[in-house]
């Protein structure tokens, strides 16, 4: 019985990047000696180890062999005999086949510490095309590691093309596809995942909505960058420098699904892409099935992001009537994501990255004002029922009003 370091930690390891978890590899043992060495079995289609003190996952040495498709469709033999190098030779990436000995000898059959050094993200054998999930793996590692200077090797891009026009990718669920995509969302370069996917067919397969914004233009004079899907690249980087939150880096993502649906005739303008984005938007998720928190910011930062904007335009009335739909009074949290969203959006574009956005402070200002007009003090007042909520929403205006005449006279 021996155990190995394997898959992501060694690569990290070799980085000197932050090791998220260690997984272990054992050769030369059945089920019953892991379970008599205190080990938990946790894995149902191939044998998992929780390690009795650490925690840490230790898997039996398997081979894989294709039985049908997607990427649950494999047998799996995990008998004493299979090597070290077996068990790596079914693995995605060569920078994730490596196994480290508890002597500190790393095995590494298929140069993947030569392709660490050359920064590639390189599929180990032709068996790649058997999983499909592992298109999306590469695009996540892709983001993961951009800062860094990795690039997805050409002929792997070319093989992950060539699985997506054979229809293998037909086999992934909902639920895979979202669990990459919101992990992705937390790396620090989100867009890499997205470009990557686009650049193999596989973004307009999966993700229809996001694919469509790429060749709609905007107004140069607003967007320099003019192209709605490098803007929405942009946007979503620029979130991922303003907050760790996968949730609102996900609504500046699907901000501006609207501008898909524009009509040729109409470009490069996008009146009403706010409201018209709420319908793709909607299906998405409903897809996908994301999460009822990320769904809701989404859509509150589809329909709303270019009243923020304008937020100096807007009159105290029409402040206090957008924190209402908003639940901004009960969510001032929620709010705080949108507004970072904004700025997100503000700021991705060319030429306005380092931008400052007053309109986010002013109207964050504007939400604590009028959240300390006080609703006990009109129910002591005398005022029942809907007359409570009309005094306390003209109290509100009234204050935001004072503010808004103030910040009017200091600019």
């Amino acid at each position: 019985m021996k155990t190995y370091l394997v898959g992501g930690a060694v690569r990290d390891q070799l980085l000197k990047y932050p090791i998220k978890d260690k997984d272990y590899l054992v050769t030369g043992a059945t089920i019953a000696e892991m379970e008599a060495n205190g080990f938990n079995q946790v894995g149902k289609s191939f044998p998992v180890f929780l390690h009795p003190k650490t925690q840490d996952e230790y898997a039996l040495a398997r081979t894989e062999k294709k039985s049908g498709s997607g990427y649950t469709g494999f047998v799996c033999d995990f008998s004493p005999d299979i090597s070290v190098e077996q068990d790596l030779e079914r693995r995605d990436l060569t920078v994730n086949a490596m196994a480290k000995a508890e002597d500190g000898t790393i095995i590494d059959p298929f140069n993947g510490q030569q392709d660490v050094k050359d920064k590639i993200l390189r599929h180990v054998s032709p068996a790649f095309v058997e999983d499909p999930l592992r298109v999306l793996r590469v695009a996540k590692f892709a983001a993961r590691y951009h800062h860094l200077g990795f690039t997805v090797a050409l002929e792997t891009q070319l093989l992950m093309k060539t699985m997506v026009e054979t229809g293998e990718l037909d086999a992934l669920i909902p639920e895979r596809i979202w669990q990459e995509m919101s992990s992705a969302l937390n790396e620090q370069s989100p867009s890499v995942f997205f470009n990557v996917l686009r650049d193999c067919g596989a973004l307009a397969l999966l993700m229809p909505e996001i694919a469509a914004l790429w060749g709609v233009p905007n107004p140069e004079k607003w967007h320099p960058e003019i192209d709605t899907g490098i803007h929405t690249m942009l946007v979503v980087d620029q979130s991922a420098k303003l907050s760790k939150s996968p949730v609102t880096r996900f609504a500046a993502l699907v901000h501006d699904f609207g501008k898909g649906l524009t009509p040729e005739s109409m470009w490069p303008h996008h009146r009403g892409h706010e409201k018209t984005g709420l319908t793709p938007l909607k299906a998405f998720c409903t897809r996908l099935k994301v999460p009822n928190e990320y769904k809701e910011l989404a859509l509150l930062m589809c329909e709303y992001h270019t009243h923020t904007h304008r937020a100096y335009e807007l009159r105290a009335d029409t402040i206090v009537k957008l924190f209402d739909k908003m639940d901004a009074w009960r969510k001032p949290e929620r709010f705080s994501q949108f507004l970072l969203a904004c700025t997100a959006d503000m700021r991705g574009r060319t030429g306005f990255e380092e931008r400052d956005y007053p309109q986010a402070d002013y109207l964050a200002e504007c939400l604590v004002l009028g959240g300390e007009v006080n609703v006990q003090d009109v129910i002591a007042e005398g005022y029942q029922g809907p007359e409570i909520r009309t005094r306390l929403t003209e109290r509100r205006v009234a204050t935001i009003n004072t503010y808004k005449k103030t910040v009017s006279e200091q600019t």
